[in-house]
């Protein structure tokens, strides 16, 4: 079995992944009680991406989420937890992801505590960052 506070990947290697979202605001929450001091406790709309090495993030998620906060209405909070990278802080994040299997990526939105919007690798893989920009958007003008 699997050490789970052992990174999967080398750290140096997924960097760059890493600051793809921390260079445009996203918070690293890289523990459990990270997430659980933002999760359980804030408020206001919050998007939290599942970022992750496979080329549907690099591709498809990372791109759409940098698009979709360019959006007026936006998310108060952006952040972010790495798969196979801070895998305690992934499933902790997942815990809230209420009706939801994992997946990687994954992007989902908070308002007031509740899930109100979610993205799985279904909804990213195959398709462009636009689209999926769009979708975020609908959400973010729903929500935000």
């Amino acid at each position: 079995m699997r050490n789970l506070n052992v990174p999967m990947y080398d750290p140096e290697m997924v960097r760059p992944m890493r600051e793809e979202l921390t260079r445009l605001g996203f918070e690293e929450l890289r523990t459990p009680q990270e997430v659980d001091g933002v999760l359980a406790s804030e408020r206001g709309p919050t998007l939290v991406v599942v970022n992750s090495v496979c080329g549907c993030a690099a591709r498809n998620a990372r791109p759409a989420a940098a698009l979709a906060i360019q959006h007026p209405r936006r998310p108060a909070r952006l952040v972010t937890v790495f798969a196979g990278q801070d895998a305690d802080a992934t499933a902790r994040a997942r815990g809230y992801f209420t009706g939801y299997a994992p997946s990687s990526p994954q992007i989902a939105l908070f308002k007031d505590g509740q899930l109100v919007f979610m993205l799985e690798r279904r909804n990213i893989e195959g398709r462009n960052a636009r689209d999926i920009a769009a979708d975020l958007t609908r959400a973010f003008e729903r929500y935000c």
